[in-house]
């Protein structure tokens, strides 16, 4: 009652805090499923192609594991997606009442290329030994494009609330004149694509070799798990610097585009030259900032690359048009954090950069493997942590500088929606449940296919040698039986 009476005295709506809790749940919930949405396809692909071009049985086989696990990935991923789209429609239908028309193109992509991507995981999975091996990867191919597709429009959308345009205003300040080329390709559009296309990639090889990795370090030092960390890991590698670019001139696109955004990121209280950097900290009401590492003039040497570049602070504008201070240190932190792990993660990659160049070899060090195994944990933190940075750092605006999240937000009771939030918090620990569930069931099958446990095996679907062939070796049937299990002469075959 306390908490509603002091949201109601200040023009706040009662329902605006439980409306956020339930947005802010699910899409943290729904962003750890991304990177493996948007580029476990690609991954899995690279390694069928050099199963395919080198005749490589074991590359082939982990492709089509890895497909198996990107097709459950991909059913969990429709739950979550469904929940967000419908939230965007329920929890903010002054947005998208008013707005819709103008930015909603981003979603309409989105959804399409969310249904495309389902079609091709099905003829991928479907074409494991029903397909000729050149045929199937081939049809595979769009796979990764539909996938870039899907982040293509998530990010439009987005990107357009952090910079709108593509429209005119009437006399009753409703969107008209709109341009959808415009509305779609907004100034932030460019640098938050890459980074967050670049990211994903980052974040799924990362994760994907981590496995392995805790292989190695368990003793399986076979060409199973060296592949299976190499390939993944590589592509992570050698993206990670890239990524260390792209985010540096993300950065610097806020600091033109959103300057009281880039502001709060970085502490960053009154407008001045010469702008100290803070690593960590928490701002204060009264502008200063306690704790942290202060690196004098720091700030606007990386905002314009010199010591006089001028900063714009969080007091150029009204408090009522700017994050609170609490809000700017939130927003401050993930960004720090996101850039902490990108620096440690350019180390590794150094690491296993150097290792290649001296011994032509992965590094054989534990302590690497360890790294490695940590590596995509860290990963899924950044990237919780840049999605904090993004819609935190734009408070308190739902459409920057046109709306605000209090004119958005639903009018239904506060009481149902903190109900909602209880009810979607069950049900996603049921969903992710039976997810960690399904993964090690398919980890355990595996398993007992590599390791030759035949009393075991024979009681479990069997695998094969090589994808686009039977086992080599025979499980015995009783006589009259139905054919040998594992000949690609039963119904179904073995997933």
């Amino acid at each position: 009652m306390l908490s509603t009476a002091v949201l109601a005295a200040n023009n706040v709506p009662a329902q605006l805090l439980p409306a956020r809790e339930l947005m802010a749940f699910t899409l943290a919930s729904h962003i750890l499923l991304v990177p493996f949405g948007v580029a476990l396809p690609f991954i899995t692909l690279l390694m069928h192609y050099r199963g395919l071009r080198r005749d490589c049985p074991v590359a082939l086989q982990l492709a089509r594991r890895w497909s198996a696990v990107m097709a459950v990935q991909f059913a969990i991923g429709i739950v979550t997606g469904t929940v967000l789209s419908f939230e965007f429609g329920l929890l903010w239908p002054g947005m998208m009442g008013r707005w819709g028309d103008v930015f909603g193109l981003g979603f309409g992509v989105e959804a399409w290329a969310f249904f495309l991507e389902a079609v091709l995981i099905a003829i991928y999975l479907y074409g494991w030994r029903r397909l000729r091996p050149w045929t199937h990867f081939w049809l595979a191919v769009p796979l990764p494009l539909a996938a870039l597709m899907g982040a293509f429009g998530i990010i439009a959308a987005n990107s357009w609330m952090n910079t709108p345009q593509g429209f005119g205003l009437d006399a009753q300040g409703r969107p008209i004149d709109v341009d959808v080329q415009q509305a779609v390709f907004s100034p932030m559009f460019g640098p938050e694509y890459w980074h967050f296309v670049v990211a994903m990639l980052l974040t799924a090889g990362y994760v994907v070799a981590g496995v392995y990795a805790v292989g190695w370090l368990r003793g399986r030092r076979d060409r199973y798990h060296r592949l299976g960390f190499t390939v993944p890991f590589t592509v992570a590698a050698v993206l990670t610097p890239v990524q260390f670019v792209l985010g540096d001139s993300a950065a610097r696109a806020v600091f033109h585009k959103q300057p009281i955004k880039f502001a709060a990121t970085e502490l960053v209280w009154r407008t001045d030259t010469h702008v100290p950097e803070y690593v960590f900290g928490r701002l204060k009401a009264d502008g200063t900032v306690s704790g942290g590492l202060r690196i004098p003039q720091l700030d606007s040497i990386l905002a314009g690359f010199r010591p006089s570049t001028r900063v714009t602070g969080l007091t150029s504008v009204p408090a009522s048009d700017r994050p609170t201070v609490v809000q700017a240190t939130v927003a401050h932190w993930a960004f720090d954090i996101m850039v902490t792990v990108g620096s440690v993660l350019i180390l590794l990659a150094l690491w296993y950069a150097w290792s290649w160049w001296r011994h032509r070899d992965n590094p054989r060090n534990r302590w690497f493997y360890r790294c490695a195994a940590l590596a995509g944990a860290a990963c899924l933190i950044a990237v919780e942590c840049g999605w904090i940075t993004t819609e935190v750092g734009r408070q308190p605006w739902i459409v920057y500088h046109h709306m605000r999240v209090s004119e958005a937000v639903t009018r239904a009771g506060a009481g149902s929606l903190w109900a909602m939030l209880g009810i979607v918090m069950v049900v996603y620990v049921a969903v992710f449940g039976a997810f960690l569930a399904v993964v090690l069931t398919m980890r355990t099958r595996w398993r007992i296919a590599d390791e030759g446990w035949a009393a075991a095996r024979a009681e479990l679907p069997p695998e094969t040698d090589t994808p686009y062939g039977p086992r080599s070796e025979p499980v015995p049937a009783t006589a009259g039986a139905a054919p040998e299990r594992g000949s690609g002469k039963t119904s179904g075959g073995a997933s």
